[in-house]
């Protein structure tokens, strides 16, 4: 079977499905378009509770190679570029037209693979050549065609796919998912609250309207935690099951995300742009059937 480990994948699915709306919900309805400060939040929340588990001995983490710290700082920056380009793109775009860019990162991996690895089959390069085709027409086809959103988006597509191919290069071994994760999230509090001011956010965010609102600080706190707890639950799922299990989770945890997302947010579609998420979620069902099977 595709999908198992149930009740770890179906946790997965519905954290990563709370936590795509209520960033969106922060970023897009309430519209507080301020990343350093709410990516500083949310990563300054992940921090925090990661380090307490640590402490009370929840999870294990071992940093003691200063080292292999310092090496991995070239994907903490990266990190910091995927959460700061999602922010701005999320909150432009609605989830579909924004989990349709971010599969496209698969590009920039695939293309390392066959180009530099010279490992990659056939059909990996047709999937991939779906999800391409799909994040390049969509823009063209958008009714709802945000020019800001679709570069923010880009940039997102281009810090994942170096994420992930740094990750495949990175030669280390004793720094653990939870370490990387940890390294990340100090790295990404230190950067962000230090370009909050230069930015602008800081003293703009003074005169965001719902600055002193109940459902703003409770929807700020829930984007923590949930984004915490999807954290944990992908590395748990990642440890507990094959490439392939993961992959199809994952792909699963996106359609419900994306299907459900334009009965809570505003979404204009056509037949054109229908057709692009339907390309985009066949090329990702390719990807994950090649995981499966390692064509």
């Amino acid at each position: 079977m595709y999908l198992k480990r149930p009740a770890g994948g179906l946790a997965f699915c519905l954290f990563y499905l709370a936590s795509c709306f209520t960033n969106k919900y922060v970023l897009s309805v309430l519209k507080f378009t301020y990343p350093t400060l709410f990516q500083g939040w949310q990563t300054l929340v992940g921090g925090l509770l990661l380090h307490v588990s640590w402490k009370l001995g929840w999870v294990e983490i071992n940093l003691c190679s200063r080292s292999e710290i310092l090496s991995w700082l070239p994907a903490s920056v990266l990190f910091v570029g995927i959460i700061y380009a999602g922010s701005r793109a999320l909150s432009s775009l609605p989830i579909p037209m924004f989990l349709t860019v971010h599969n496209a990162a698969e590009v920039i991996t695939c293309g390392f693979q066959k180009f530099v690895q010279k490992e990659t089959s056939h059909l990996k390069v047709c999937s991939v050549l779906f999800l391409l085709v799909a994040a390049v027409c969509l823009p063209l086809c958008d009714t709802q065609f945000d020019p800001n959103g679709y570069l923010w988006a880009l940039i997102h597509l281009i810090c994942v796919g170096a994420y992930k191919v740094f990750h495949k290069l990175w030669k280390p071994s004793s720094l653990s998912d939870l370490d990387q994760q940890y390294i990340n999230y100090v790295f990404s509090v230190v950067l962000l609250a230090s370009a909050s001011h230069p930015a602008g956010d800081l003293f703009s965010a003074l005169d965001f309207p719902f600055l002193y609102f109940y459902r703003f600080h409770s929807s700020c706190c829930a984007s923590g935690l949930l984004g915490f707890f999807l954290m944990l639950h992908t590395v748990k799922l990642k440890s507990s099951t094959t490439s392939g299990q993961y992959a199809a989770w994952s792909f699963l945890a996106k359609v419900i995300t994306a299907s459900l997302s334009p009965l809570f947010f505003v979404m204009t579609a056509n037949v054109l742009t229908i057709s692009c998420l339907v390309i985009s979620g066949i090329g990702e069902a390719l990807l994950v059937y090649t995981e499966r099977t390692g064509t």
